[in-house]
């Protein structure tokens, strides 16, 4: 246990039930959050080879120079 984890467990032990419960629920939104933005960045690059193969043509060069 490294000395963040020990000073976190010291604090949290402190706390009512109803206050781990809340902690407990904000370490799950952090870890969900985490993980979506992870899935995010995964769907955006496999996506990206299919909107090349769209945005990269002549007729939409124009909008490059903007």
């Amino acid at each position: 246990m490294d000395r963040h984890t020990g000073i976190l467990s010291q604090k949290i032990r402190t706390l009512s039930p109803e206050q781990i419960a809340e902690v407990e629920n904000f370490v799950e939104f952090l870890r969900l959050r985490a993980q979506e933005r992870g899935l995010t960045q995964a769907a955006a690059a496999l996506s990206t080879p299919a909107f090349e193969t769209i945005w990269a043509n002549p007729e939409d060069d124009a909008y490059d120079a903007l």
